[in-house]
């Protein structure tokens, strides 16, 4: 006699369901990391950009004008605004992959160097998973004692 049923058995099914939850348990915390990493990359690119866009800023502004300087907000020291930055906020960034610039920092303070600088503002970004991400910033001082400020390193809020 000859079996012509074809298809997979109950206990079948139910091997392939638990190899796949399996692999999914793996799989979902490493995507996460890798997700995490990436958008922690892409931060301090945006930062390394801002980084150079203030020094380009201090050699021009030493060339023309004979002091070398950052400007009040770091964004306007470069060519193109990152992604999400949003110019017309000044407050901490709230909506994902959002920049923003704020000046309502007053007495905080941070060190860069050896040097402690009094905040003038801070950069702000919010990650995918809705964590917001600092950076302060003071933008130095003009007159007769011009002098670069800083940007200090990533602090969460």
């Amino acid at each position: 006699m000859k079996n012509t049923n074809k298809g997979f058995t109950l206990i079948e099914l139910i091997m392939v369901t638990i190899i796949l939850g399996i692999l999914a348990a793996v799989a979902i915390p490493r995507y996460m990391s890798t997700v995490e990493k990436a958008e922690v990359a892409a931060e301090d690119a945006v930062i390394s950009s801002v980084r150079a866009g203030l020094e380009n800023y201090a050699t021009e502004n030493l060339m023309s004008g004979g002091r070398r300087i950052w400007p009040p907000n770091p964004f306007t020291a470069l060519a193109t605004s990152p992604a999400g930055y949003n110019s017309g906020s000044s407050i901490l960034a709230t909506e994902d992959g959002e920049w923003t610039w704020d000046t309502g920092v007053t007495g905080v303070s941070f060190a860069v160097g050896g040097v402690t600088y009094a905040s003038t503002g801070r950069i702000t970004h919010q990650r995918g998973d809705n964590t917001r991400h600092v950076w302060s910033y003071n933008g130095g001082t003009t007159g007769d004692n011009a002098a670069v400020g800083a940007l200090n390193s990533r602090t969460a809020p």
